[in-house]
């Protein structure tokens, strides 16, 4: 299956209602996605995929990226070993966003080192502030282990 091989978009009935594989790409040619732990439901991470990444991580069975920061590919685990097993992916109703329940070699999908990249929360409400609050103290490797020296992944 190449990007070619996804459907046209051709009516909003066909896109909503059909069984039709057409998604939406944005203007740089990526789609979001939305990544879950099979069993327990937790978000795990956020990320996009362009056309050959939804076309990798269908063949394949584990999640396949883009890298917005390093402008390539990125499979995840390939360095890590932290590999995101594809148990089922969901594609929502307009087709422009897309939900990967995965299972996760090792436990954790947060390239510092933490289960889930949602790692911190930001009260709300009464208790609103600026301070963030961890949800996770514990992490489950270390980063300059698993990718030594590499340059961090995230762009600031």
């Amino acid at each position: 299956m190449g990007a070619s091989s996804f459907s046209e978009r051709n009516t909003i009935e066909q896109v909503e209602e059909g069984t039709e594989l057409a998604p939406k790409f944005d203007e740089q040619g990526l789609i979001p996605v939305v990544t879950t732990d099979f069993i327990s439901g937790e978000v795990l991470m956020h990320g996009y995929m362009n056309a050959e990444a939804l076309t990798q991580t269908i063949k394949l069975s584990e999640a396949v990226y883009w890298s917005r920061s390093r402008k390539c590919l990125w499979h995840k685990g390939g360095t890590s070993g932290l590999v995101q097993r594809v148990r089922e992916m969901r594609i929502d109703d307009d087709q422009d966003c897309v939900w990967l329940r995965v299972d996760v070699e090792g436990g954790a999908s947060c390239h510092v080192g933490y289960r889930s990249c949602f790692y911190r929360s930001v009260p709300v409400g009464d208790h609103a502030s600026q301070t963030l609050e961890f949800t996770e103290r514990q992490k489950v490797f270390d980063p300059k282990t698993v990718y030594g020296d590499a340059p961090n992944p995230t762009q600031l």
